[in-house]
């Protein structure tokens, strides 16, 4: 009970609206098709509108196009809205940022896992639609966001920092592995034993679940409700270690920074379409996402860059009537070896978070492994000694000795057609 009221007096104070969008949530989840679609093309109308009026990006965009909102009369002529690219928004941020709006807005970072990290500031309401999808898909595998969990997302050095982390760990009761160690790892599996759900990149959960695997004779004891892999392909050999350990399959949260929640994994192990936040279209198998919320920089019909699914309507069991994606393709965790030790590839991805967020310093960029202990990090430009020389110092914080650098500067990293790959392997995985 303390703990449930401290986690809900933590909404109330950094955001209260998240309450009143989860139960419209719990309600329109029990909505037929018919009733969703209707509810998706107000919304759009809305956003368009507001964008054209708001955005300079976009209103240019749309007159360049000959294209007007009010062309937009149901959603089948979401066609005539041109799309936009992870590229087209990574260089105009700030023509499409709208800072005019009434409501404070909140600052929200990328990884850059596609090689270029950027920041981009949500306005309140989507802050709350955001908190509150992600605990309308934990209510339907019975878990409470107040319970105890473990978390495996990032690593931080700074003293600070971490002490910082700590405490908003505690506050959220939770508890997260900040390196891969086998002593931290049997610390965090011990703790994982109270704790009612566990969340991470999907190939760390698979990677800890292993090592587990490979102690013989070791007891689980484990009693989680819910594991969430995010961020990457959950792969069938991770649900087979997965399953080991902890009695259940890997659970799927798929979405993006910018695009908000686009789906969530059912019990019956369908991925459902967050469709009171996002509409999802799919063209030649890529996805097109159009995030209804996004008031304070808006994303209509944008090529994030994966590439899907969308199965042929059917009500599932559970009862949900939302469209559901089958299958979610190219997000695959990878490792990163060196002359001793392997690492996750998304290392790289905090190596360059850490400096945009640190220090400011944006740098679009691709890793390339060709053979163990070796790195080649390609920079689409150039840059400055003292930041390369920050650059070789955070790649040391992660790697140590253990992996030879080689930065190549002046590259050409650019992709029209397919999403970029921040890290590239030639090694088997």
């Amino acid at each position: 009970m303390l703990r449930k009221l401290i986690y809900l007096l933590g909404v109330l104070l950094i955001n209260r609206r998240v309450f009143n969008n989860y139960k419209f949530l719990m309600e329109s989840q029990n909505w037929d098709l018919g009733k969703i679609k209707a509810y998706q093309l107000e919304k759009i109308k809305e956003l368009l509108s507001h964008a054209y009026d708001s955005s300079q990006y976009y209103r240019e965009k749309y007159d360049q196009s000959n294209f007007h909102p009010d062309q937009v009369n149901s959603l089948k002529d979401l066609e005539k809205i041109p799309v936009i690219t992870k590229q087209e928004v990574l260089d105009n941020s700030h023509n499409i940022q709208i800072t005019t709006l009434p409501e404070k807005l909140v600052c929200s970072k990328t990884s850059g896992s596609t090689g270029r990290p950027f920041m981009f500031y949500r306005n309140k309401d989507w802050d709350a639609w955001h908190r509150a999808s992600v605990f309308r898909g934990y209510s339907w595998h019975g878990v409470k966001p107040w319970e105890r969990s473990g978390y495996i997302w990032g690593y931080t050095f700074s003293s600070i920092q971490r002490i910082k982390i700590i405490l908003l760990d505690y506050l959220q009761n939770q508890f997260r592995l900040f390196s891969f160690k086998d002593s931290d790892i049997d610390k965090f599996l011990r703790k994982l034993r109270t704790a009612s759900y566990l969340e991470g990149y999907s190939s760390m959960v698979y990677e800890i679940a292993k090592r587990f695997n490979e102690r013989k004779g070791v007891e689980g004891g484990f009693n989680l409700k819910m594991i969430k892999g995010t961020s990457e392909t959950i792969l069938d050999k991770y649900q087979q270690e997965v399953r080991k350990v902890f009695g259940r399959k890997m659970i799927s949260e798929y979405g993006a920074a910018e695009a908000g929640i686009i789906a969530f994994e059912c019990p019956q192990g369908n991925m459902h379409i967050n469709m009171e936040t996002v509409i999802v279209e799919e063209d030649n198998g890529e996805i097109i996402v159009t995030n209804l919320v996004s008031k304070s920089f808006p994303i209509i019909r944008y090529k994030i860059g994966d590439y899907v699914k969308i199965e042929a309507y059917k009500k599932c069991t559970c009862g949900i009537s939302h469209l559901i994606i089958k299958e979610i393709v190219g997000r695959v965790g990878k490792i990163v070896y060196g002359h001793v030790h392997e690492y996750p590839s998304f290392t790289i991805n905090y190596v360059f978070k850490n400096l945009a967020v640190e220090k400011n310093i944006l740098l679009n960029y691709q890793a390339i492994q060709r053979t163990k202990g070796h790195l080649e990090i390609s920079i689409d430009q150039y840059i400055k000694e003292e930041d390369k020389d920050l650059l070789m110092k955070e790649f040391n914080k992660y790697f140590g000795e253990d992996i030879v650098l080689k930065i190549v500067e002046g590259v050409n990293l650019k992709s029209m057609y397919k999403k970029k790959t921040g890290f590239i392997s030639e090694l088997c995985n």
